[in-house]
């Protein structure tokens, strides 16, 4: 009797985690902005990988040291295509018989792109980097940010403050504190290792960026209006635009609004620290404002590339209340 009762339950746990294996893991992400390039040593080490490293690994824009835009891990084409990895994107070239650019995006699994440059001639392949790069580009950047914000949703900081001040929902992960708050202004904080990340949210009349004027200077000149808040441990410091480059400027669009996007450096007046910012001035005609969302970091000993992207990721996750 006893045998047959330890046989049942022998036989009803083999069912239930037979029934649990039947579920896949989910796939472990490899590192923030790495790529795969599956590609014979051949051409990576010739005019093709260059055309590749000129493209996926220029410097990013806007920081206060040379950090290429992708970490690229390369693989010899003929042991490891179709392998599994934990990359976000892969890019496969080939030289073949035939001539093909091709993507294919799944964003429910890993790789979530994969994208294939198949050409008859080295100037072929080239000529397909530097037609398709800028759309590659997009779309890896665009998977990189919705991991992090995948991320950030499991633990969000309480919206009610910014929600009730500035009618949005932006997605701040729980790791944020406020260190000001006032009326139509507030900074919050992230402590790191190397240094620190911050958030920036203040509104301003949208009178402030007049017809006809220089956008940029109308938006440095705001920048630096609430620098006066961001103060170092010295007396007589506050944050300023940084003088030695002009900033970088984009017209683009967050969450259907017309939004200037300029990255570039900040630095503390009579002090030493520095370090990049981007920085979106929504138009917000509903609420007659420019909202203004930046991000900034101060890591001297360490890259700053990835984390502009938690930051640059947190802002796009903006919804403005409509009205």
């Amino acid at each position: 009797m006893h045998k047959t009762h330890f046989l049942l339950l022998l036989l009803s746990c083999l069912f239930v985690s037979c029934f649990k294996n039947d579920k896949h893991p989910e796939p472990v992400s490899g590192k923030t902005n790495t790529i795969s390039v599956i590609i014979d040593d051949q051409l990576w080490y010739g005019e093709v990988g260059d055309s590749v490293r000129n493209k996926f690994a220029s410097p990013v824009l806007g920081l206060t040291q040379e950090e290429p835009l992708f970490t690229i891990n390369q693989y010899p084409a003929k042991l490891l295509e179709g392998f599994v990895t934990d990359s976000r994107s892969i890019i496969v070239i080939k030289k073949g018989t035939i001539d093909k650019f091709e993507i294919k995006h799944n964003p429910h699994s890993l790789p979530h792109n994969t994208f294939r440059i198949y050409a008859k001639s080295v100037d072929d392949i080239i000529c397909s980097i530097e037609l398709n790069s800028a759309e590659m580009i997009k779309m890896i950047r665009d998977a990189e940010i919705q991991k992090i914000q995948e991320d950030n949703s499991k633990s969000l900081l309480h919206p009610t403050i910014i929600k009730n001040k500035f009618h949005i929902d932006l997605q701040i992960p729980s790791g944020y504190e406020y260190m000001l708050h006032k009326k139509n202004f507030i900074w919050l904080k992230k402590e790191i290792i190397s240094g620190s990340t911050s958030l920036l949210i203040y509104q301003v009349p949208l009178k402030k960026l007049k017809r006809g004027s220089n956008v940029v200077e109308d938006i440095v000149k705001m920048r630096d209006s609430v620098g006066r808040y961001i103060k170092g441990r010295e007396t007589n410091t506050q944050m300023i635009t940084g003088e030695a480059y002009a900033p970088y400027f984009l017209v683009t669009e967050l969450n259907g609004k017309k939004t200037f996007e300029t990255k570039g450096t900040w630095e503390l007046k009579n002090d030493f620290m520095t370090g990049p910012f981007i920085n979106y001035a929504i138009i917000d005609e509903a609420y007659n404002r420019i909202l203004v969302i930046e991000g900034f970091c101060y890591s001297p000993s360490d890259e700053e590339r990835d984390l502009m992207l938690d930051l640059e990721a947190i802002i796009k996750s903006v919804k403005v209340d409509k009205r």
